[in-house]
């Protein structure tokens, strides 16, 4: 599914929403590499809606620690929209939280698994049901992550603010 947000949104917009509904956030980070978590930890007073993250850039520990299939892995492959949400769906599953955010692509240099750089997968799990963000994204490395923490706040933004479909 691909969804277009209406407007940015950072992580202090996350955490006054979430706030406001009484709700929790986790991550599961991949392409990001824990920059969206930092993004939200970078917000004075997160830890009363923010629970915590992990960065599973190995395939074993998306598997491992997040419950994401060996079987979807082998089918899809981590660069897909299917990982996505199962690392979204693990990570809320884990931790507990009422929302999970994950993150998967490629931000270069290279391909990988016959994606271009640039192809992102943002997976958002809620009491709802879960739901993947699919982006093209152009720049550097950096660039390419940085866009990634933005546009997975945005989306999230969307839900909360009620902007955007239900997930499921």
């Amino acid at each position: 599914m691909r969804r277009r947000t209406s407007r940015r949104a950072d992580g202090a917009e996350v955490l006054a929403l979430l706030g406001a509904a009484g709700a929790t956030l986790a991550t599961a980070e991949s392409l990001t590499g824990g920059r969206l978590a930092a993004v939200v930890t970078a917000v004075p007073g997160a830890s009363a809606s923010y629970l915590g993250g992990f960065v599973t850039y190995a395939t074993v520990l998306k598997e491992t620690l997040l419950g994401v299939p060996e079987d979807l892995v082998e089918r899809y492959g981590v660069v897909s929209s299917e990982c996505a949400r199962a690392m979204a769906e693990g990570c809320r599953v884990v931790t507990g939280a009422t929302y999970a955010l994950a993150t998967t692509g490629v931000a270069g240099p290279d391909a990988q698994e016959g994606k271009p750089v640039g192809t992102v997968f943002v997976g958002i799990a809620g009491p709802d049901g879960v739901a993947a963000v699919t982006m093209e994204l152009v720049g550097d490395r950096h660039q390419i992550q940085d866009r990634a923490c933005r546009e997975a706040l945005s989306a999230l933004c969307g839900i909360l603010r009620g902007e955007q479909p239900p997930l499921g």
